[in-house]
């Protein structure tokens, strides 16, 4: 499950033994008006049709994810560039949580590539434009605040045991000082699974199969 805005040519270049595993992408959608995080990870089963699936989601997809296995038996939840509980959101999310000042952010210019990439990735994206013009195809306004206003008031306090938790170590958008218990990844970016996907090429079959 990619992050916020993403679509799942974001995992393009993981490449996993096909003789090993069987690949499935979930794309966003947009959410219905009053829908919660919990409910939307209710709507994305339908589109998970294995038994005790391993699921991976970065960033807002590794909360969706986490919400997921909520919901149905999973053998494994992997999160890349993300958080496992509220306690690990960075202080200007809690800021936002009790201020609301997130309701403010000028949402309507997600058509602006540059800022969209902002919020989704934490990084200024002049020089790869067109890169994240791929990336991030999903700019609707209500859909954006909704994924704004489920980050910053997600309630989970306590992480799903059978979850790993994979972290970069220069994450921007979830500054590693935050996180507990992670599989630390050096010089890791918020956007490292496009950009060190060899790492998780490398990495990724022996963690599942763990």
């Amino acid at each position: 499950m990619p992050g916020m805005a993403a679509n799942s040519s974001i995992f393009e270049n993981i490449s996993l033994p096909i003789d090993q595993f069987e690949v499935h992408f979930l794309d966003w959608t947009l959410p219905t008006k009053d829908m919660d995080i919990a409910a939307y990870a209710k709507q994305l089963i339908g589109l998970i049709h294995h038994k005790n699936p391993v699921l991976l989601g970065v960033s807002l997809g590794g909360i969706v994810v986490q919400e997921i296995a909520k919901i149905i038996p999973t053998r494994k939840v992997i999160i890349v560039s993300s958080v496992k509980s509220k306690n690990e959101l960075p202080k200007r999310m809690l800021f936002a949580r009790y201020t609301n000042i997130h309701k403010v952010l000028p949402t309507s210019l997600v058509n602006n590539v540059e800022l969209l990439a902002k919020y989704a990735f934490g990084e200024t994206v002049t020089k790869r434009l067109a890169l994240y013009e791929k990336y991030l195809s999903i700019r609707d306004k209500h859909y954006i605040d909704w994924c704004i206003h489920e980050l910053v008031n997600w309630q989970q306090t306590e992480p799903s045991t059978s979850l790993v938790h994979i972290q970069g170590d220069k994450d921007a958008v979830f500054p590693i000082a935050n996180i507990t218990d992670c599989m630390k990844v050096k010089n890791g970016t918020h956007t490292m699974i496009i950009h060190r996907a060899k790492w998780f090429n490398e990495h990724l079959p022996a963690i599942i199969l763990d």
